[in-house]
C-alpha cells in the first residue's frame, strides 16, 4: 500500500510503527452551526480509508475530534443567549445525524476538547520547561515558532518566507508574528464555563494544543496517520507539529493525509460569495447514497467540484450500479456486502484492490465497479453480482434494496452525463495525454466509466465515446 505523504510530498509505501496495527487521527469538526459540503468530503474521505485499512487486515484505532471551545463557540453561544455546552450538544447531535446519513461509520474515539485540558496543560508545561513556550504582557502563554528548528517542514516553507505571508498575526506582545497562542487568558467580557484554573491563571486552550494533546494520549507521542482538509496544513498541523515534538521530543506523526478543497461551479466555496451549502441543505435535494458516492467519485486529493450538474450525473451512474443489481434482487439476491473478499478470486477484485493501495483511487476503484455492472447485465451471474456488491461495501455503497433506491432517487437520468460535460471531459484527457499526464487521463477514463462512458482512442488523436 502506498499513501502520498504531505509531509515528504511524495507517494510512500506505508509501514505501520506497530506490524498490523494503525493509528490514525482526523481533525473533526468546531460545533457551532451545521456542518456543510466540505466537513462531508472530510469525513466520507477518512471513513472510505479506514474502512480500506480494515479491509486490509490492519487493527485501526481511528479518532476524529470535536473542538467544543473557541472563539466562534463563544460568540454564537453569547448572542444565542445560552451556555457553551447546550450549543455545542445540540452541533453535535445534528454532526452525528448528518454523518450517519452519509454512511459514515463512528470513530473508535471521538474526543471533546473540552475533556482534555489538564493534558493540555501538561504539554504547555513541558513547552515551557523545554523553552518553547512563554507567558506574554498580555497574559496568553505562546509558543516561540523559532525556537523549534523543524518549523515550516509541513508546508516546505522558511520561518521568514512564512512571517511574509498574509497569514501571519500580529501582536505586539509576541516575540515574533509567528508566534501562536497555546493558553488564552480569560476575559471578563466571556462567560464563565469559558475559563479554566492553570498556572498561568485562568483561561482557555488555543486551537492548536487541543489536537496535539488528544492525539497524543489516545494514539502515543508518535502514529501513523494524520488527516484533514488542505486548509489545515498551515498553520494547524504545522503547529501541531511543532508543539508535540517540542514536547514529547520525538517524532509526532509519519504520515500526513490532506484531501483536496470543494470548489462550486468552480468558485471556492465560501459564505461571501453566496455559494456555501450545509450537508442538510443538500441532502433535501439529493439522496445521502448519491452524495457519497459524488464524493468518493473524485480522488481524494483532486478538487471536488460542487454542481447539480455533477450530483446529477452521480445519481444516473449509482442508480445503473443499483439498476445491474435488481433484477436479481427480485428474484430473491441479496448479496453480504460485508462480507470478507477474496482478493485473488477474480482479475476485478485484483484490480479494485490495486487501485486502493495506490492512494485510495477511488475512481479507478469505481471503474471496476461499473465492469462488474456490465457482466451482471450480460449475464445475469449471481457470483459477479455479489462480488459487485461486496466491492461497493467496501466503499460504504450499495448496501440498499435496489428497488428502494431507485424509488427513491426517481431511478436516475436515463440519458446520464450531459453531452457537453462528456466531451469537456475527452478534451481534458486529451490535453493531460499531450502534456505527458498519463496518471491525469487515466483518472479521466475511469471517472467517465464510473459514469457509464465508454472511451475508445482512434488513430489520429481522435476519441469516440458511447453509453454503456
Amino acid at each position: 500500500m502506498k499513501i502520498f505523504n504531505t509531509l515528504k510530498r511524495e507517494k510512500q509505501e506505508f509501514v505501520p510503527i506497530v506490524a498490523g496495527k494503525v493509528g490514525m487521527y482526523v481533525c473533526g469538526m468546531t460545533v457551532y452551526d451545521y456542518c456543510h459540503i466540505g466537513h462531508a468530503r472530510v469525513i466520507v474521505v477518512f471513513d472510505m480509508v479506514q474502512r480500506w485499512l480494515r479491509a486490509s487486515g490492519y487493527a485501526v484505532t481511528y479518532v476524529r475530534n470535536i473542538t467544543d471551545i473557541d472563539d466562534k463557540i463563544i460568540k454564537r453561544a453569547v448572542e444565542n443567549g445560552e451556555t457553551i455546552s447546550q450549543l455545542t450538544n445540540r452541533f453535535i447531535s445534528f454532526m452525528d445525524e448528518d454523518a450517519a446519513a452519509l454512511g459514515v461509520q463512528k470513530p473508535d474515539h471521538e474526543p471533546r476538547a473540552t475533556q482534555y485540558v489538564p493534558q493540555m496543560l501538561s504539554m504547555i508545561g513541558k513547552l515551557e520547561a523545554n523553552g518553547l513556550a512563554y507567558k506574554a504582557a498580555d497574559g496568553d502563554v505562546n509558543y516561540a515558532v523559532r525556537g523549534f528548528p523543524g518549523y515550516g517542514k509541513l508546508s516546505g516553507k522558511s520561518v521568514d518566507e512564512l512571517r511574509a505571508g498574509e497569514r501571519v498575526d500580529v501582536n505586539s506582545t509576541k516575540r515574533d508574528p509567528l508566534d501562536f497562542v497555546l493558553w488564552k487568558s480569560a476575559k471578563l467580557t466571556e462567560p464563565a464555563d469559558t475559563r479554566w484554573d492553570s498556572r498561568w491563571g485562568e483561561g482557555r486552550p488555543g486551537w492548536h494544543i487541543e489536537c496535539s494533546a488528544m492525539s497524543s494520549d489516545l494514539l502515543g507521542n508518535t502514529f501513523d496517520i494524520h488527516g484533514g482538509g488542505a486548509d489545515l496544513q498551515f498553520p494547524h498541523h504545522e503547529n501541531e507539529i511543532a508543539q508535540s515534538e517540542g514536547a514529547n521530543q520525538c517524532t509526532f506523526v509519519n504520515t500526513f493525509m490532506h484531501n483536496g478543497f470543494v470548489r462550486v461551479d468552480e468558485e471556492k466555496m465560501s459564505k461571501s460569495l453566496g455559494n456555501f451549502f450545509t450537508i442538510r441543505e443538500v441532502l433535501k435535494k439529493y439522496d445521502a447514497e448519491v452524495v457519497r458516492f459524488f464524493i468518493l467519485r473524485a480522488h481524494y486529493r483532486s478538487p471536488l467540484n460542487y454542481s447539480d450538474a455533477h450530483l446529477d450525473d452521480a445519481k444516473a451512474s449509482l442508480s445503473r450500479l443499483y439498476t445491474a443489481l435488481k433484477p436479481l434482487a427480485d428474484k430473491g439476491f441479496e448479496g453480504n456486502s460485508s462480507k470478507t473478499i477474496d482478493w485473488s478470486a477474480s482479475p476485478q477484485a485484483a484490480r479494485f484492490k490495486e487501485a486502493m493501495d495506490d492512494d485510495f483511487n477511488t475512481p479507478l476503484a469505481m471503474a471496476v465497479l461499473f465492469e462488474l455492472a456490465a457482466d451482471v447485465n450480460r449475464t445475469g451471474d449471481a457470483a459477479v453480482a455479489g462480488q459487485l456488491k461486496a466491492l461497493g461495501g467496501v466503499l460504504g455503497l450499495l448496501d440498499r434494496d435496489p428497488q428502494a433506491f431507485l424509488q427513491a432517487t426517481g431511478g436516475g437520468d436515463a440519458e446520464g452525463v450531459g453531452t457537453v460535460h462528456i466531451e469537456a471531459q475527452i478534451a481534458e484527457r486529451i490535453a493531460a495525454k499531450k502534456a505527458r499526464d498519463f496518471g491525469r487521463a487515466d483518472t479521466i477514463r475511469a471517472q467517465l466509466l464510473a459514469q457509464g462512458i465508454v472511451l475508445e482512442d482512434k488513430p489520429g488523436g481522435l476519441t469516440e465515446w458511447r453509453r454503456i
